[in-house]
Protein backbone atom coordinates (compact mmCIF):
# COMPACT_ATOMS: atom_id res chain seq x y z
CA UNK A 1 0.00 0.00 0.00
CA UNK A 2 2.46 2.66 -1.14
CA UNK A 3 -0.05 5.46 -1.61
CA UNK A 4 0.40 9.17 -1.29
CA UNK A 5 -0.95 10.56 1.96
CA UNK A 6 -1.34 13.73 3.94
CA UNK A 7 2.05 14.40 5.45
CA UNK A 8 0.75 16.94 8.00
CA UNK A 9 1.43 15.73 11.56
CA UNK A 10 -1.35 15.27 14.05
CA UNK A 11 -0.79 17.96 16.68
CA UNK A 12 -3.82 18.78 18.77
CA UNK A 13 -1.91 21.18 21.03
CA UNK A 14 -0.42 23.23 18.16
CA UNK A 15 3.12 22.29 19.11
CA UNK A 16 5.85 23.64 16.82
CA UNK A 17 6.92 21.28 14.03
CA UNK A 18 10.60 20.73 13.50
CA UNK A 19 12.21 19.55 10.31
CA UNK A 20 14.36 16.95 12.12
CA UNK A 21 13.06 13.43 11.66
CA UNK A 22 11.99 11.66 14.85
CA UNK A 23 12.39 7.88 15.04
CA UNK A 24 9.13 6.00 14.68
CA UNK A 25 8.14 3.78 17.60
CA UNK A 26 5.12 2.44 19.39
CA UNK A 27 4.22 1.58 22.97
CA UNK A 28 1.51 -0.83 24.03
CA UNK A 29 -0.05 -0.18 27.44
CA UNK A 30 -2.38 -2.80 28.88
CA UNK A 31 -4.78 -2.32 31.76
CA UNK A 32 -6.89 -5.35 32.64
CA UNK A 33 -8.25 -6.53 29.24
CA UNK A 34 -7.95 -3.14 27.48
CA UNK A 35 -4.87 -1.99 25.58
CA UNK A 36 -3.78 1.42 24.31
CA UNK A 37 -1.40 1.70 21.35
CA UNK A 38 0.66 4.88 21.38
CA UNK A 39 2.40 5.85 18.15
CA UNK A 40 5.31 8.30 18.25
CA UNK A 41 7.68 9.87 15.75
CA UNK A 42 7.65 10.07 11.97
CA UNK A 43 6.16 7.10 10.12
CA UNK A 44 7.44 7.61 6.59
CA UNK A 45 8.79 5.40 3.82
CA UNK A 46 12.28 6.89 3.94
CA UNK A 47 12.57 6.38 7.71
CA UNK A 48 12.96 3.22 9.76
CA UNK A 49 9.84 2.17 11.63
CA UNK A 50 9.02 -0.92 13.71
CA UNK A 51 7.88 -4.11 12.05
CA UNK A 52 4.35 -5.25 12.65
CA UNK A 53 5.58 -8.64 13.84
CA UNK A 54 6.86 -7.07 17.10
CA UNK A 55 3.44 -5.56 17.85
CA UNK A 56 1.76 -8.85 16.99
CA UNK A 57 3.94 -10.67 19.52
CA UNK A 58 3.01 -8.22 22.28
CA UNK A 59 -0.70 -8.51 21.51
CA UNK A 60 -0.47 -12.30 21.55
CA UNK A 61 1.31 -12.10 24.90
CA UNK A 62 -1.16 -9.77 26.63
CA UNK A 63 -4.28 -11.02 24.82
CA UNK A 64 -6.44 -7.91 25.27
CA UNK A 65 -10.11 -7.83 24.31
CA UNK A 66 -10.14 -4.20 23.14
CA UNK A 67 -7.61 -1.86 21.61
CA UNK A 68 -7.53 1.94 21.53
CA UNK A 69 -5.12 4.46 20.03
CA UNK A 70 -3.07 7.45 21.16
CA UNK A 71 -1.78 9.70 18.35
CA UNK A 72 -0.75 12.68 20.51
CA UNK A 73 2.97 12.19 19.79
CA UNK A 74 2.66 11.20 16.15
CA UNK A 75 4.78 13.28 13.76
CA UNK A 76 4.86 13.17 9.97
CA UNK A 77 3.35 10.11 8.36
CA UNK A 78 2.50 8.61 4.96
CA UNK A 79 1.08 5.37 3.57
CA UNK A 80 3.55 3.28 5.57
CA UNK A 81 1.56 4.11 8.72
CA UNK A 82 -1.70 3.23 6.96
CA UNK A 83 -0.23 -0.11 5.91
CA UNK A 84 0.88 -0.78 9.50
CA UNK A 85 -2.59 -0.01 10.85
CA UNK A 86 -4.25 -2.09 8.14
CA UNK A 87 -2.20 -5.13 9.18
CA UNK A 88 -3.21 -4.42 12.76
CA UNK A 89 -6.88 -4.27 11.76
CA UNK A 90 -6.69 -7.64 9.99
CA UNK A 91 -4.95 -9.20 12.99
CA UNK A 92 -7.59 -7.86 15.38
CA UNK A 93 -10.38 -9.25 13.19
CA UNK A 94 -8.74 -12.67 13.20
CA UNK A 95 -8.19 -12.75 16.97
CA UNK A 96 -11.48 -11.13 18.01
CA UNK A 97 -10.00 -7.92 19.44
CA UNK A 98 -12.39 -4.96 19.42
CA UNK A 99 -10.80 -1.87 17.86
CA UNK A 100 -11.80 1.59 19.14
CA UNK A 101 -11.19 4.11 16.35
CA UNK A 102 -12.43 7.16 18.24
CA UNK A 103 -8.97 8.77 18.45
CA UNK A 104 -7.86 7.86 14.92
CA UNK A 105 -7.41 11.02 12.76
CA UNK A 106 -9.89 11.42 9.91
CA UNK A 107 -7.07 11.71 7.36
CA UNK A 108 -5.79 8.24 8.28
CA UNK A 109 -9.29 6.76 8.11
CA UNK A 110 -9.93 8.32 4.68
CA UNK A 111 -6.64 7.01 3.26
CA UNK A 112 -7.31 3.53 4.63
CA UNK A 113 -10.84 3.51 3.21
CA UNK A 114 -9.50 4.64 -0.17
CA UNK A 115 -6.91 1.85 -0.21
CA UNK A 116 -9.46 -0.82 0.77
CA UNK A 117 -12.38 0.43 -1.37
CA UNK A 118 -11.83 -2.38 -3.88
CA UNK A 119 -11.67 -5.84 -2.28
CA UNK A 120 -8.70 -8.06 -2.98
CA UNK A 121 -9.13 -10.42 -5.91
CA UNK A 122 -9.34 -14.02 -4.78
CA UNK A 123 -9.13 -16.86 -7.20
CA UNK A 124 -12.02 -19.26 -6.95
CA UNK A 125 -11.03 -22.48 -5.31
CA UNK A 126 -10.78 -25.28 -7.82
CA UNK A 127 -12.84 -28.21 -6.78
CA UNK A 128 -11.00 -31.49 -6.99
CA UNK A 129 -12.58 -33.59 -9.71
CA UNK A 130 -13.16 -37.28 -9.32
CA UNK A 131 -12.21 -39.62 -12.19
CA UNK A 132 -15.91 -39.95 -13.03
CA UNK A 133 -16.37 -36.16 -13.23
CA UNK A 134 -13.25 -35.83 -15.36
CA UNK A 135 -14.38 -38.47 -17.85
CA UNK A 136 -18.10 -37.94 -17.50
CA UNK A 137 -19.68 -38.72 -20.91
CA UNK A 138 -22.33 -36.06 -20.34
CA UNK A 139 -19.65 -33.45 -19.81
CA UNK A 140 -17.76 -34.62 -22.88
CA UNK A 141 -20.88 -34.39 -25.05
CA UNK A 142 -21.64 -30.93 -23.63
CA UNK A 143 -18.17 -29.69 -24.52
CA UNK A 144 -18.45 -31.18 -28.01
CA UNK A 145 -21.83 -29.50 -28.44
CA UNK A 146 -20.50 -26.11 -27.30
CA UNK A 147 -17.46 -26.43 -29.57
CA UNK A 148 -19.64 -27.36 -32.54
CA UNK A 149 -22.04 -24.49 -31.83
CA UNK A 150 -19.28 -21.86 -31.63
CA UNK A 151 -17.58 -23.28 -34.74
CA UNK A 152 -20.78 -23.15 -36.77
CA UNK A 153 -21.53 -19.65 -35.49
CA UNK A 154 -18.09 -18.40 -36.49
CA UNK A 155 -18.31 -20.14 -39.87
CA UNK A 156 -21.70 -18.54 -40.47
CA UNK A 157 -20.33 -15.08 -39.67
CA UNK A 158 -17.47 -15.67 -42.11
CA UNK A 159 -19.97 -16.80 -44.75
CA UNK A 160 -22.02 -13.62 -44.30
CA UNK A 161 -18.85 -11.51 -44.48
CA UNK A 162 -17.83 -13.34 -47.66
CA UNK A 163 -21.19 -12.57 -49.27
CA UNK A 164 -20.79 -8.91 -48.36
CA UNK A 165 -17.30 -8.99 -49.88
CA UNK A 166 -18.63 -10.45 -53.12
CA UNK A 167 -21.25 -7.69 -53.32
CA UNK A 168 -18.65 -5.02 -52.54
CA UNK A 169 -20.05 -4.01 -49.13
CA UNK A 170 -17.43 -5.54 -46.82
CA UNK A 171 -14.97 -3.43 -44.81
CA UNK A 172 -11.97 -5.31 -46.22
CA UNK A 173 -8.90 -3.38 -47.28
CA UNK A 174 -6.94 -4.39 -50.37
CA UNK A 175 -3.64 -3.43 -48.75
CA UNK A 176 -4.25 -5.95 -45.95
CA UNK A 177 -5.07 -8.64 -48.50
CA UNK A 178 -1.83 -8.01 -50.43
CA UNK A 179 0.22 -7.90 -47.24
CA UNK A 180 -1.12 -11.25 -46.03
CA UNK A 181 -0.47 -12.80 -49.46
CA UNK A 182 3.17 -11.80 -49.14
CA UNK A 183 3.38 -13.16 -45.59
CA UNK A 184 1.81 -16.49 -46.52
CA UNK A 185 3.47 -16.87 -49.93
CA UNK A 186 7.06 -15.76 -50.62
CA UNK A 187 8.07 -16.02 -46.97
CA UNK A 188 7.01 -19.68 -46.91
CA UNK A 189 8.86 -20.84 -50.04
CA UNK A 190 11.96 -21.96 -48.17
CA UNK A 191 10.29 -24.28 -45.68
CA UNK A 192 7.88 -25.61 -48.34
CA UNK A 193 10.83 -26.43 -50.63
CA UNK A 194 12.70 -28.27 -47.87
CA UNK A 195 9.77 -30.41 -46.74
CA UNK A 196 8.57 -31.19 -50.28
CA UNK A 197 12.05 -32.15 -51.45
CA UNK A 198 12.47 -34.56 -48.56
CA UNK A 199 8.97 -36.01 -48.99
CA UNK A 200 9.70 -36.66 -52.68
CA UNK A 201 12.89 -38.47 -51.75
CA UNK A 202 11.07 -40.51 -49.11
CA UNK A 203 8.41 -41.60 -51.59
CA UNK A 204 11.09 -42.61 -54.09
CA UNK A 205 13.03 -44.62 -51.50
CA UNK A 206 9.88 -46.42 -50.33
CA UNK A 207 8.92 -47.36 -53.88
CA UNK A 208 12.45 -48.28 -54.94
CA UNK A 209 12.80 -50.91 -52.23
CA UNK A 210 9.80 -52.82 -53.63
CA UNK A 211 10.07 -52.11 -57.36
CA UNK A 212 13.73 -53.13 -57.52
CA UNK A 213 12.67 -56.72 -56.73
CA UNK A 214 10.82 -56.84 -60.07
CA UNK A 215 13.29 -54.80 -62.10
CA UNK A 216 10.67 -52.04 -62.48
CA UNK A 217 12.68 -49.11 -61.14
CA UNK A 218 11.29 -46.89 -63.88
CA UNK A 219 7.90 -46.90 -62.16
CA UNK A 220 9.35 -44.96 -59.25
CA UNK A 221 8.49 -41.90 -61.33
CA UNK A 222 4.83 -42.96 -61.41
CA UNK A 223 4.79 -43.43 -57.64
CA UNK A 224 6.38 -40.04 -56.93
CA UNK A 225 4.20 -38.20 -59.45
CA UNK A 226 0.90 -39.68 -58.28
CA UNK A 227 1.87 -39.38 -54.60
CA UNK A 228 2.90 -35.74 -54.82
CA UNK A 229 0.12 -34.53 -57.16
CA UNK A 230 -2.73 -36.38 -55.50
CA UNK A 231 -1.78 -36.49 -51.83
CA UNK A 232 1.52 -35.46 -50.32
CA UNK A 233 2.04 -32.13 -52.08
CA UNK A 234 -1.20 -30.60 -50.82
CA UNK A 235 -1.12 -32.28 -47.40
CA UNK A 236 2.49 -31.44 -46.51
CA UNK A 237 2.13 -27.86 -47.71
CA UNK A 238 -1.03 -27.53 -45.63
CA UNK A 239 0.63 -28.95 -42.51
CA UNK A 240 3.51 -26.50 -42.86
CA UNK A 241 1.11 -23.59 -43.35
CA UNK A 242 -0.95 -24.69 -40.36
CA UNK A 243 2.10 -24.52 -38.11
CA UNK A 244 3.38 -21.33 -39.69
CA UNK A 245 0.51 -19.17 -40.92
CA UNK A 246 -2.37 -20.57 -38.86
CA UNK A 247 -0.41 -20.05 -35.66
CA UNK A 248 0.53 -16.53 -36.77
CA UNK A 249 -3.13 -15.67 -37.37
CA UNK A 250 -4.09 -16.90 -33.90
CA UNK A 251 -1.22 -15.02 -32.23
CA UNK A 252 -1.94 -11.77 -34.09
CA UNK A 253 -5.66 -11.74 -33.38
CA UNK A 254 -5.15 -13.01 -29.83
CA UNK A 255 -2.76 -10.16 -29.09
CA UNK A 256 -5.26 -7.70 -30.53
CA UNK A 257 -7.92 -9.19 -28.29
CA UNK A 258 -5.65 -8.83 -25.27
CA UNK A 259 -4.96 -5.16 -26.10
CA UNK A 260 -8.69 -4.45 -26.61
CA UNK A 261 -8.05 -3.55 -30.25
CA UNK A 262 -10.86 -5.79 -31.48
CA UNK A 263 -13.27 -4.11 -29.05
CA UNK A 264 -12.15 -0.76 -30.45
CA UNK A 265 -12.91 -1.96 -34.00
CA UNK A 266 -16.38 -3.08 -32.93
CA UNK A 267 -16.94 0.29 -31.21
CA UNK A 268 -16.21 2.01 -34.52
CA UNK A 269 -18.98 -0.01 -36.13
CA UNK A 270 -16.62 -2.22 -38.15
CA UNK A 271 -17.05 -5.98 -38.28
CA UNK A 272 -13.85 -7.72 -37.09
CA UNK A 273 -14.73 -10.66 -39.33
CA UNK A 274 -14.71 -8.46 -42.42
CA UNK A 275 -11.77 -6.32 -41.37
CA UNK A 276 -9.47 -8.93 -39.81
CA UNK A 277 -10.53 -12.46 -40.70
CA UNK A 278 -11.62 -12.13 -44.33
CA UNK A 279 -8.37 -10.72 -45.79
CA UNK A 280 -6.35 -13.42 -44.02
CA UNK A 281 -8.57 -16.23 -45.25
CA UNK A 282 -8.75 -14.96 -48.84
CA UNK A 283 -4.98 -14.45 -48.96
CA UNK A 284 -4.36 -18.02 -47.83
CA UNK A 285 -6.94 -19.41 -50.28
CA UNK A 286 -5.28 -17.56 -53.17
CA UNK A 287 -1.71 -18.49 -52.32
CA UNK A 288 -2.19 -22.12 -51.24
CA UNK A 289 -2.74 -23.61 -54.77
CA UNK A 290 0.43 -21.88 -55.96
CA UNK A 291 2.37 -23.28 -53.01
CA UNK A 292 1.01 -26.75 -53.76
CA UNK A 293 2.15 -26.53 -57.40
CA UNK A 294 5.55 -25.39 -56.17
CA UNK A 295 5.66 -28.27 -53.66
CA UNK A 296 4.75 -30.79 -56.38
CA UNK A 297 7.63 -29.67 -58.62
CA UNK A 298 10.18 -29.68 -55.78
CA UNK A 299 8.96 -33.11 -54.61
CA UNK A 300 9.40 -34.58 -58.10
CA UNK A 301 12.91 -33.17 -58.26
CA UNK A 302 13.70 -34.92 -54.99
CA UNK A 303 12.30 -38.18 -56.33
CA UNK A 304 14.27 -37.78 -59.59
CA UNK A 305 17.53 -37.49 -57.64
CA UNK A 306 16.79 -40.75 -55.83
CA UNK A 307 15.78 -42.45 -59.10
CA UNK A 308 19.02 -41.31 -60.70
CA UNK A 309 20.87 -43.32 -58.07
CA UNK A 310 18.94 -46.41 -59.19
CA UNK A 311 19.99 -46.09 -62.80
CA UNK A 312 16.96 -44.13 -64.04
CA UNK A 313 18.09 -41.05 -65.91
CA UNK A 314 16.42 -37.69 -65.45
CA UNK A 315 15.07 -37.85 -68.99
CA UNK A 316 13.50 -41.27 -68.40
CA UNK A 317 12.08 -40.10 -65.07
CA UNK A 318 10.32 -37.00 -66.42
CA UNK A 319 9.11 -38.80 -69.56
CA UNK A 320 7.49 -41.37 -67.29
CA UNK A 321 6.00 -38.55 -65.17
CA UNK A 322 4.57 -37.00 -68.31
CA UNK A 323 2.93 -40.27 -69.28
CA UNK A 324 1.11 -40.59 -65.95
CA UNK A 325 0.22 -36.92 -65.58
CA UNK A 326 -3.42 -35.95 -66.14
CA UNK A 327 -5.34 -32.71 -65.49
CA UNK A 328 -7.62 -34.65 -63.14
CA UNK A 329 -4.65 -35.69 -61.04
CA UNK A 330 -3.51 -32.09 -60.79
CA UNK A 331 -7.04 -30.85 -60.10
CA UNK A 332 -7.40 -33.16 -57.11
CA UNK A 333 -4.44 -31.50 -55.42
CA UNK A 334 -5.73 -28.01 -56.24
CA UNK A 335 -9.18 -28.77 -54.82
CA UNK A 336 -7.63 -30.11 -51.65
CA UNK A 337 -5.37 -27.07 -51.34
CA UNK A 338 -8.32 -24.64 -51.43
CA UNK A 339 -10.23 -26.64 -48.82
CA UNK A 340 -7.13 -26.97 -46.62
CA UNK A 341 -6.45 -23.24 -46.82
CA UNK A 342 -10.01 -22.46 -45.73
CA UNK A 343 -9.78 -24.82 -42.76
CA UNK A 344 -6.41 -23.43 -41.65
CA UNK A 345 -7.63 -19.84 -41.83
CA UNK A 346 -10.87 -20.63 -40.00
CA UNK A 347 -9.10 -22.51 -37.21
CA UNK A 348 -6.42 -19.87 -36.73
CA UNK A 349 -8.70 -16.84 -36.88
CA UNK A 350 -11.36 -18.43 -34.69
CA UNK A 351 -8.80 -19.25 -31.99
CA UNK A 352 -7.50 -15.68 -32.10
CA UNK A 353 -10.89 -13.94 -32.13
CA UNK A 354 -12.16 -16.04 -29.21
CA UNK A 355 -8.90 -15.71 -27.27
CA UNK A 356 -8.85 -14.63 -23.63
CA UNK A 357 -7.29 -11.41 -22.39
CA UNK A 358 -3.95 -12.55 -21.03
CA UNK A 359 -0.58 -13.59 -22.39
CA UNK A 360 -1.24 -17.18 -21.34
CA UNK A 361 -4.48 -17.13 -23.33
CA UNK A 362 -2.59 -16.04 -26.45
CA UNK A 363 -0.25 -19.00 -26.15
CA UNK A 364 -3.18 -21.33 -25.57
CA UNK A 365 -4.97 -19.93 -28.62
CA UNK A 366 -1.87 -20.44 -30.78
CA UNK A 367 -1.53 -24.04 -29.66
CA UNK A 368 -5.23 -24.63 -30.18
CA UNK A 369 -5.06 -23.20 -33.70
CA UNK A 370 -2.23 -25.53 -34.77
CA UNK A 371 -3.74 -28.65 -33.22
CA UNK A 372 -7.21 -28.04 -34.62
CA UNK A 373 -5.84 -27.16 -38.04
CA UNK A 374 -3.94 -30.43 -38.30
CA UNK A 375 -6.93 -32.43 -37.08
CA UNK A 376 -9.18 -30.68 -39.59
CA UNK A 377 -6.66 -31.38 -42.37
CA UNK A 378 -6.49 -35.09 -41.64
CA UNK A 379 -10.28 -35.43 -41.46
CA UNK A 380 -10.77 -33.43 -44.65
CA UNK A 381 -8.10 -35.40 -46.51
CA UNK A 382 -9.70 -38.69 -45.53
CA UNK A 383 -13.11 -37.40 -46.60
CA UNK A 384 -11.74 -36.26 -49.97
CA UNK A 385 -10.06 -39.61 -50.61
CA UNK A 386 -13.26 -41.52 -49.81
CA UNK A 387 -15.28 -39.16 -52.02
CA UNK A 388 -12.88 -39.43 -54.97
CA UNK A 389 -12.83 -43.19 -54.67
CA UNK A 390 -16.62 -43.37 -54.74
CA UNK A 391 -16.63 -41.08 -57.80
CA UNK A 392 -14.01 -43.22 -59.52
CA UNK A 393 -11.50 -40.38 -59.80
Amino acid sequence: MLMSANLEPVDNENKPITTDSVAAEFALTCEAEAAILCLRGDWQLESVFPAFSSLRQELQHHQPTSLGFDFEQLGHWDSSLTSFLYQLQLFCEETGITVDQANVPDSIIKLRDLATAVPLHKRPEEKAQTPWERFNPQRQFREIYQHTETSLSFTGEVGVALMRFVTGRANTRRVDFINFIYQAGPNALGIIALTSFLVGMILAYLGAAQLAQFGAEIYVADLVAVGMLREMGALMAAVVMAGRTGAAYAAQLGTMQTNDEIDAIITLGISPIEFLVLPRMLALIVIMPLLVLYANVIGMIGGAIVAAGMGVSLTQFFVQVQSVFTPTLLGIGIIKSVAFATLIALAGCRAGIQCGRSSAAVGQATTEAVVRSIVYLIIADAAFNILFQKLGI
